[in-house]
C-alpha cells in the first residue's frame, strides 16, 4: 500500500511539473508572439487579397490551403531552422532579426508611398485574373500567397526566437511550435472571417426576418472595405513600429545604446506628470517615435530594394 502511495505521489509531482512546463511554454509563447505584432497583422491584412474575384464558395478553401502551406512554412522549414540557429550559431540570430527589422520597415514605407503615388507598391495580389483558367489561377494564386506567407513566417519565427528567454532545447521547440500554430490559427481564422463577413452581410440584408438584421446586413457590407483599409493602416503601423523597435535594440545590443537612451529619455520626459497614466505615455511615446525611426529608415531602404535588390533578385530567380 505505501508503495501505491509513493508512486502515486511521484505522478502527482510528475504532473506538476509538466503542468508548469506547459504553463512557461504558454506564457512563453504568449509573449514572443506579441513581438511579432507587425508581420502578423500585415500577413491579414496582405492575405485577403488572394481570395478576391473567385467564386464565394472557392474562398474558404482557398484560406484553408494557404493556412496548410503557412504551418508547412512554420513548422517543418523554418521550426528547424530556428532550432538549429539557437544550437550552433546563436550569434546570427541578432543580424538575422535587425534584417527583419530593416525588411519590416522597407515594407511599411513603401505601402505608405504607393499610398501616397510613388512607385508600385508589393502589398500582395491585385486580383485581377479575368481570361484565364479558373483552377490554373487558384493554382497559382495559392502558392504566390504561400511563397509570400513563407517570408513573413521568417520574420515571425525570427522575432519570437529572439524573444524566448534562454532554456532548454524541447523548451525552445514547444514554444515555437505553440507560436507557430497560434499565429497561423489566428491569422487565418481572422482572414476567413474578414473574407465570408460580406457574403453574411449580403445575406442578412435579403433573408434577415427583422429590420434591424437587414439593417445590420447592409452595415456590413458597407463597412467592410473600410475594415480592410484600417487592417492595412494599423498593419503599416505596426511594421514601422516593430521594424524599427528591433532596429535600435539590436543597435544597443551591438555596443550603439545611444539612440535606445535618448528616445526612452525622451518617453520619460512626456509622461512626466501623469503618475496615472506614465507606463502608457511612455510605451506610446516609445512606440511613435520607434515608428518614424522605421519610417525613415524604410524610405532610406526604398531604392536600395527597388534598384539593387530586386533587379539581383529577378537575375537569380527569373521573378
Amino acid at each position: 500500500m505505501s508503495g501505491l502511495l509513493a508512486l502515486l505521489d511521484d505522478v502527482a509531482a510528475i504532473a506538476k511539473v509538466a503542468a508548469a512546463s506547459v504553463d512557461d511554454v504558454i506564457g512563453q509563447a504568449a509573449k514572443a508572439g506579441t513581438k511579432a505584432a507587425g508581420a502578423v497583422i500585415d500577413d491579414a491584412a496582405v492575405t485577403p487579397k488572394y481570395v478576391q474575384g473567385f467564386d464565394a464558395k472557392r474562398e474558404l478553401p482557398i484560406v484553408w490551403r494557404i493556412a496548410r502551406g503557412s504551418i508547412f512554412n512554420k513548422l517543418v522549414l523554418l521550426l528547424p531552422v530556428g532550432l538549429a540557429l539557437s544550437a550552433f550559431a546563436p550569434w546570427l540570430i541578432p543580424p538575422l532579426l535587425m534584417l527583419g527589422g530593416a525588411y519590416l520597415c522597407f515594407e511599411g514605407a513603401e505601402k505608405i508611398a504607393h499610398a501616397l503615388g510613388f512607385g508600385h507598391g508589393h502589398g500582395g495580389p491585385d486580383g485581377s485574373h479575368a481570361g484565364g483558367d479558373p483552377a490554373h489561377l487558384e493554382e497559382a494564386k495559392v502558392a504566390g500567397a504561400i511563397k509570400t506567407d513563407f517570408i513573413l513566417s521568417a520574420e515571425i519565427m525570427t522575432i519570437t526566437l529572439a524573444a524566448i528567454p534562454e532554456s532548454g532545447f524541447w523548451m525552445e521547440a514547444a514554444t515555437l511550435a505553440m507560436v507557430a500554430v497560434g499565429i497561423t490559427v489566428v491569422v487565418y481564422g481572422a482572414v476567413a472571417v474578414i473574407v465570408k463577413a460580406d457574403d453574411l452581410g449580403l445575406l442578412m440584408a435579403a433573408r434577415g426576418r427583422f429590420a434591424a438584421t437587414r439593417a445590420l446586413g447592409r452595415f456590413v457590407v458597407r463597412a467592410m472595405p473600410w475594415v480592410l483599409k484600417i487592417l492595412m493602416v494599423v498593419g503599416t503601423a505596426a511594421m514601422l513600429w516593430v521594424g524599427g523597435s528591433i532596429i535600435i535594440h539590436g543597435m544597443k545590443g551591438m555596443g550603439f545604446p545611444q539612440l535606445y537612451d535618448h528616445i526612452h529619455h525622451i518617453a520619460e520626459i512626456a509622461a512626466h506628470g501623469f503618475d496615472d497614466m506614465k507606463a502608457a505615455l511612455q510605451w506610446l511615446t516609445t512606440a511613435a517615435l520607434d515608428g518614424m525611426f522605421g519610417l525613415l529608415l524604410g524610405v532610406l531602404l526604398i531604392p536600395v530594394g527597388t534598384r539593387i535588390i530586386a533587379p539581383v533578385w529577378q537575375a537569380v530567380f527569373g521573378k
